[in-house]
Parts: C-alpha cells; sequence; structure tokens
C-alpha cells in the first residue's frame, strides 16, 4: 500500500484493450465514413482540453489512432500528470482521414474516463493535506490497469491492485470466520507475507484488532469522533485508514484526525468525464 512513483503505463497493459474497444465501435466497417471520405484522404487532427482538467490516457489514445493507422504520425503537447486550460492541444495527429474519424469517439472515450478520474483524485490529494489518498477495486471491469493508472496521474496511490496483492480482512470475512480475531489467526496460519488489514465498523472491533496486532485497521463509516478515537486506541501499534462515504467536502475534517490513509471509491466509480474533444481538418 505504500506510494507508487508515477511512471508511463506499459503498452502491455492496453494494447488488447484498445484492440477490444476498437472491435466493439467498428463491428463489420464504419458505414458512415467509408461512404463520405475518400481512402485517400489526408487529414490533420488536434485534440483540444475543453475544460481545466488533469491529463491521463494520451498514449492510450495515441495507441486507438495508430492501431488503425500505422503510418500517423502523432505529436503529444501535453504530458500525463499535467494540468491542462480549456483550450489547450494536447495532441496532434496527421494520417489517415478516415482512420482518425474511425478511431477517434474510442480514443476520446478513454482519454476522457481517464483524465476524468485523474482530475478528480487531483482534487481530493490537494484537499488532502498531510493524509495519503488511496483508490479502491470499484474500477470498471477490465479497465483497471488503466484507471488505477488515471489516479497515479492524478497525484493518488494505489490500494490492492487485485485479490492476490494484500490483505484485507472485511466484515463478511469476519463473520464468516466468527470474529476479527480468528480470522486474523487464521490468516497469520496461511503464512502469506504481507500486512494484514482489517476492517473495523466499530470502535469495539477496532480493539480487536490491535488485540490481533494486525498491521492496519480501516475504520468504515466512523463518525469523525469515532475515528479520532480510534486513532488515540491504536497509539502508532498499526496504520489507521479510513473508508466508507468520503466526500471532498468532508477530508478538510478527516485530515485532523491523525489518519494515516483515506480510501476513496469515488475516484474511479464517480469519476466525471474530462471535456475532450478531436477536431479534424483536410491536411494538403
Amino acid at each position: 500500500m505504500k506510494s507508487v512513483p508515477f511512471a508511463p503505463l506499459d503498452p502491455a497493459l492496453y494494447r488488447e484493450i484498445v484492440r477490444r474497444a476498437l472491435a466493439e465501435d467498428l463491428g463489420w466497417g464504419d458505414v458512415t465514413t467509408e461512404a463520405t471520405v475518400s481512402p485517400e484522404q489526408r487529414a490533420r487532427g488536434i485534440i483540444l482540453a475543453k475544460s481545466t482538467c488533469i491529463l491521463a490516457g494520451i498514449q492510450v489514445a495515441e495507441e486507438v489512432f495508430r492501431q488503425l493507422d500505422p503510418a500517423i504520425t502523432f505529436h503529444i503537447r501535453r504530458q500525463d500528470s499535467e494540468r491542462c486550460a480549456s483550450g489547450d492541444v494536447i495532441a496532434e495527429a496527421r494520417g489517415s482521414a478516415a482512420a482518425m474519424l474511425t478511431a477517434e469517439r474510442t480514443a476520446l472515450n478513454l482519454v476522457q474516463r481517464m483524465s476524468g478520474i485523474a482530475t478528480l483524485t487531483r482534487s481530493f490529494v490537494d484537499a488532502a493535506g498531510s493524509i495519503t489518498v488511496l483508490d479502491t477495486r470499484k474500477t470498471t471491469p477490465t479497465l483497471r490497469a488503466l484507471e488505477k493508472y488515471a489516479v497515479r496521474a492524478g497525484g493518488g496511490t494505489n490500494h490492492r491492485s487485485g485479490l492476490d496483492d494484500g490483505i484485507l480482512i472485511k466484515d463478511n470475512h469476519i463473520r464468516l470466520a466468527g470474529g476479527v480475531e480468528e480470522a486474523v489467526r487464521r490468516m497469520k496460519k496461511a503464512g502469506q507475507e504481507m500486512p494484514i488489514e482489517v476492517e473495523a465498523q466499530s470502535l469495539d472491533q477496532v480493539d480487536q484488532a490491535i488485540a490481533a496486532r494486525a498491521d492496519v485497521i480501516l475504520v468504515d463509516n466512523l463518525p469523525l469522533e469515532q475515528i479520532r478515537e480510534a486513532v488515540k486506541r491504536v497509539r502508532g501499534r498499526a496504520k489507521v485508514e479510513v473508508s466508507g462515504g468520503v466526500t471532498l467536502e468532508r477530508m478538510s475534517g478527516l485530515s485532523t484526525t491523525g489518519a494515516d490513509y483515506v480510501s476513496v471509491g469515488a475516484l474511479t466509480h464517480s469519476a466525471p468525464a474530462a471535456d475532450i474533444s478531436f477536431e479534424l481538418e483536410p491536411d494538403a
């Protein structure tokens, strides 16, 4: 759960996603473009920010265009994680007009979605003070790698990328195991060399997680004063993560609790798409 440095996204993580997305949109062919645009027509296109946003996914957008026109020239003017203002040219492309028309919607869908996540994440990070902003697994199926990358582009930190790379004992695990301490005991017996995180929905469960020597205690849907009390009880023996109903309006209060992390499902499940357009003109 430590911070992952922001780095370019490995193309191997999105080439197949792009291929499937194009196949979904293209079907048997782009009947409008095939009838109205000559295969020989060349065009110049620009990807343009229409409102302030944090950019994410511009290389993914490039891959969309390149899969339909491998010879396209694509010049990136603004980099992922940069703040773009309305009117900023993000990238410029020159190549087959028909290919760019066909690729346009898929490319925009991806870069708008990813930039929306990065923009919302940056808003939470700016409001967070010293508390670390984490994402969750509440992502679009098959798009998790892209959406978690967008969180990093916005300055956030990835929590678990999947069920195999982090331990989180949640309420259902606790009920099925017969209690917090028993669930932690079973987890330790399994011998997984990862920090053990336990969800606590009450101060009593916080005490149980402390007694079980959990490494991270996730206080879920507790009011502000109870979060502060939980941090006092922990006394540095575990990290404390806050979750449940986290909004931008609550961030100023949560940042004063002494908790280490705040996890925000809204970063990926409720981020509005950024307003980005693609404009084409004939290229002599």
